[in-house]
């Protein structure tokens, strides 16, 4: 396949493997404060505050931005997708089979998986774009619909001009016609019935665009032959590279562990 992306033969991009292993790591222990919280029901005043938003936001908008740069240099696109989709059920099986009141349906590794999926088809539009100027124009234009999405699941759109007058960005912008709400489809897609719970929510709109974003500024790196830097190459923390290669079997596992240590906790 022809890309004008780097290649796997230029070797790996340790650097990618360190951000994506320092992000699991923080997600990690913002996972285990979760269950001190929700399951041992330990008081922790912060974590419900903006502080732990701002945390918690830092670590799937890095992740899901990362995901998306990362998929050009990969190899059997549509192996990988289908294998994060389906661990993305997986772990939507065993909540419901085993915490149901903290089940996790249409969380971040069916989005990851859902967006890698969608953007084969996508690719080969995209890639057809060879110029740096339009490249960027799409790369906005796609962060630009991640942040307008943003507050969907609630019914409506971004109000930007609520970031001058103090109504709130995620507050008081367009209403959505009430008819998109409900169903499975509508949840994954961002439209979510008033009975639909989930403790790990990432819907296709907006965070596809988020994804989308990743795989632009790919694109733009790439363009500017950017790709072929030594410090992406060169190794800085081991072991968050290490735990970034494995990023999946990472994720899978560790809230397993985190729930043992919780109930020993209790």
């Amino acid at each position: 396949m022809n890309r004008t992306d780097a290649s796997p033969a230029t070797g790996r991009l340790i650097l990618l493997d360190e951000i994506r292993g320092l992000t699991l790591i923080s997600m990690i222990l913002y996972h285990f404060l979760w269950d001190l919280v929700y399951i041992a029901g330990i008081s922790i005043p912060w974590y419900h505050g903006t502080g732990a938003y701002v945390w918690q936001q830092s670590i799937c908008r890095t992740f899901i931005l990362l995901s998306g740069f990362c998929w050009s240099l990969g190899r059997h696109p549509l192996k990988r997708g289908l294998t994060v989709f389906l661990s993305g059920w997986l772990v939507t099986l065993v909540t419901l089979v085993f915490l149901p009141e903290n089940r996790v349906v249409f969380g971040v590794l069916t989005l990851t998986g859902s967006a890698m999926l969608l953007m084969i088809p996508a690719d080969r539009l995209l890639r057809h774009i060879k110029s740096f100027s339009a490249t960027v124009f799409l790369t906005g234009l796609s962060y630009f619909l991640f942040l307008l999405f943003l507050p969907a699941a609630n019914g409506r759109l971004a109000n930007f001009t609520g970031l001058y007058t103090g109504e709130g960005f995620l507050r008081g912008g367009p209403a959505l016609p009430d008819g998109l709400y409900g169903g499975w489809f509508g949840a994954w897609l961002g439209f979510p019935g008033a009975d639909f719970y989930s403790t790990d929510y990432f819907p296709m709109l907006p965070w596809f665009f988020l994804f989308l974003t990743g795989y632009l500024l790919h694109r733009l790196c790439a363009i500017r032959e950017l790709m072929g830097a030594a410090f992406l190459r060169k190794s800085h923390i081991p072991a968050a590279a290490f735990i970034g290669r494995h990023s999946l079997l990472f994720y899978l596992f560790h809230q397993p562990v985190l729930y043992g240590i919780t109930m020993l906790i209790i």
